[in-house]
């Protein structure tokens, strides 16, 4: 049977203190828990690890272990002392461990250097002699760990970021019951849309993703904001980060002439003044009236030039005055 080095299993010094313990083994059983790990000696390795973590962390394990440290080395031959925990604080006090693992058919035993410290010798809790194997029982301990966070994308209106919102959210999730069979669970959240949330950006919702693993917390749900399309006849608005743009439909004497016209916006309706000899494609910027912010941005009129139906003879007729009229310009010169 070979010498196991707990020390340089967990990759600690010998004098390391308790906190310097948890640290190494939390970090070390992320690396190599056989349910998360792609290491190829990772179930070995986690045995191992559990095994040490066992003995150092317990003061009187350890200081049984460290009776015998000294004069061995990790892989050669062992055997312990005859009655080497004799007068020890320890003797007669027996111990019978169980390490709960999460879910079935994960037991396994320690090894057998293990069990050659703390099994034979020892009094049994019940007051029998416990031998090698006898009442030392051992299961892969759990790795409690943080659920895993979920991902959805959410849907609002571009009004929602001017004036912020609470929406529902239905969510269905798996469920274990009592019997750890998973079944799928509908309950509903409400949570706030912050006012200035771009399109693009997250909402987090704090332990609405998966339950955590042995009492580890539950994941986070994040959902990703983007705009929901307008309907027909709805401001059919387009957001280029924190700026908002919308077409402006004109008539041509209003783009010659110049005019005074309501228009829909976000947060309310305004007036835009038109200036004269406007063109088709023109911007009109309201700063500040964009998605709002530390830094707001600005919201845009493009001018978009409608011409009237030509009909009847005498919308025809307008059209061919108007021809007439101006000889001179060469829309494509």
């Amino acid at each position: 049977m070979e010498y196991k080095d707990y020390y340089k299993i967990m990759g600690v010094e010998r004098n390391a203190s308790t906190d310097e313990l948890k640290k190494a083994h939390r970090k070390l059983a992320r690396k190599y828990h056989p349910d998360v790990s792609q290491e190829k000696d990772a179930e070995a390795r986690f045995k191992d690890l559990s095994e040490a973590y066992e003995v150092l962390r317990d003061p009187e394990k350890r200081a049984a272990y460290d009776q015998l440290g000294a004069h061995w080395k990790a892989g050669q031959d062992f055997r312990p002392p005859p009655d080497w925990n004799a007068g020890s604080e320890h003797a007669g006090r027996g111990f019978d461990w169980e390490f709960k693992a999460k879910g079935p058919g994960r037991g396994e035993d320690f090894s057998d250097f293990f069990e050659s410290l703390f099994s034979h010798g020892f009094a049994a809790p019940n007051g029998r002699h416990a031998g090698a194997r006898g009442n030392v029982r051992s299961r892969r301990p759990a790795f409690s760990d943080k659920g895993d966070d979920h991902h959805a994308k959410i849907l609002i209106d571009i009004e929602d970021v001017y004036t912020g919102a609470t929406k529902t959210l239905t969510l269905r999730m798996p469920q274990l019951d009592p019997q750890e069979n998973s079944k799928q669970q509908t309950h509903q959240i409400s949570f706030d849309v912050p006012k200035g949330i771009r399109a693009g950006q997250n909402i987090r919702l704090s332990g609405q993703g998966s339950p955590g693993n042995d009492g580890g917390k539950p994941g986070d749900l994040y959902l990703e904001v983007a705009f929901r399309p307008r309907a027909a006849g709805s401001p059919n608005y387009r957001v280029d980060k924190h700026d908002v743009y919308l077409d402006l439909p004109i008539t041509p004497w209003e783009a010659a002439l110049g005019a005074e016209v309501l228009a829909p916006t976000p947060n309310g309706t305004v007036e835009v003044k038109i200036p004269p000899a406007s063109s088709s494609g023109r911007q009109l910027r309201l700063k500040g009236r964009g998605i709002p912010g530390s830094t707001p941005g600005d919201f845009y009129f493009v001018l978009k030039l409608v011409t009237p139906p030509a009909h009847t003879d005498s919308d025809k007729s307008v059209y061919t005055d108007m021809a007439r009229q101006f000889t001179s310009f060469k829309p494509r010169g």
